[in-house]
């Protein structure tokens, strides 16, 4: 059950964004394409998705805009995410400008380091913070499985070569899946550990009730309980991780000083913690990951109407729920939504 937001339009006109629980909204994900050159078998469908027409996303010039309201309401992060951000013609120039836009914002892509090896040299330019890789698996036939189309070998130069670049903070996230790579645990957090990079293990989500089986969720727990360095974890904090504060992994730390983050929003929910919205590719707002219910800002972006866009991402923010529920399964694929 959604629990109804009090807006505090003083605190909205002070730069601020927070709900009647005290969650402090500073953080954007927004996803710049639809589109993706995998079609890995826990974000969409065999037969991919039906893509968006060109007229139908938000241009470049759309989502500056979208970004300066945000910076106005509090925003101090921003994250670029698809579909695979890489693939969009011009995100590199994009970026460059955002950077020079927006001097003070923590600026982090989410890639699925395919295109990195051609690209790392300019992000690390660029001033990129946080660099988050999906990696789901060292197998090279496991990764041909999941991605469909993939090779491991395009992923593992490419975040070698962010790392040669100098981007500062790359995490890797690892979607366990009972049955399928839980098997990789230790070589996938030792791959991390060994070359620099900060690996996170997330719960799988039910997003899509097509490709979601309970028989093979593992919960955070579970890895933790079952550690296979067999070593104590401990709470730490996430100095160093590219963190906003309140952002949905907790971190542990191991008596080597090694650093695993784990993010359980299925069997504990970070939902009294989240700081994020997410816009679409089409410009829909969601506050809630699990939430059916979009904002339609394409109009609002469109027409440059910052009045009426602030108005909207705030009533948006108003549908935040408290907590998502099990009437959440199953609220779309990944790939829709801006992962």
């Amino acid at each position: 059950m959604q629990r109804p937001i009090e807006r505090d339009p003083a605190r909205a006109n002070r730069g601020e964004i927070i709900d009647d629980i005290g969650r402090r909204i500073n953080y954007a994900r927004i996803s710049v394409t639809d589109r993706c050159n995998y079609r890995c078998s826990y974000c969409m469908p065999e037969d991919g998705v039906s893509g968006l027409r060109h007229d139908e996303i938000m241009r470049y010039e759309d989502i500056t805009f979208l970004c300066r309201v945000l910076e106005g309401l509090g925003v101090r992060k921003f994250r670029f995410t698809g579909g695979e951000p890489l693939v969009r013609k011009g995100m590199i120039t994009f970026l460059r400008g955002f950077r020079r836009d927006f001097p003070n914002a923590a600026l982090a892509l989410t890639t699925n380091a395919s295109l990195l090896g051609k690209y790392s040299a300019d992000l690390a330019g660029i001033g990129l913070a946080s660099l988050n890789i999906s990696l789901d698996t060292l197998n090279p036939e496991k990764f041909r499985r999941i991605t469909r189309v993939g090779d491991l070998r395009d992923v593992v130069a490419g975040v070698g070569a962010a790392r040669a670049a100098g981007v500062p903070t790359i995490k890797t996230n690892t979607v366990l899946i009972r049955g399928f790579n839980d098997d990789e645990l230790p070589a996938i957090l030792s791959f991390a550990w060994d070359n620099g990079f900060m690996p996170r293990i997330i719960e799988f989500m039910p997003l899509d009730g097509a490709l979601w089986r309970e028989d093979k969720f593992i919960s955070a727990r579970e890895v933790l309980g079952a550690s296979p360095f067999y070593e104590p974890w401990r709470p730490t904090a996430p100095e160093g991780t590219g963190e906003v504060p309140s952002g949905p992994a907790a971190y542990y730390i191991d008596n080597r000083n090694r650093v695993v983050g784990i993010i359980d929003a299925v069997s504990k929910h970070f939902c009294a913690s989240c700081n994020r919205l997410r816009v679409s590719a089409s410009g829909c707002l969601r506050a809630c990951l699990f939430g059916a219910a979009d904002v339609r800002l394409l109009d609002m972006l469109r027409e440059r109407d910052e009045v009426l866009l602030r108005e909207a991402v705030l009533t948006g923010m108003m549908t935040k729920p408290e907590h998502w529920d099990v009437s959440s399964f199953g609220a779309g694929n990944m790939s829709g939504i801006g992962g």
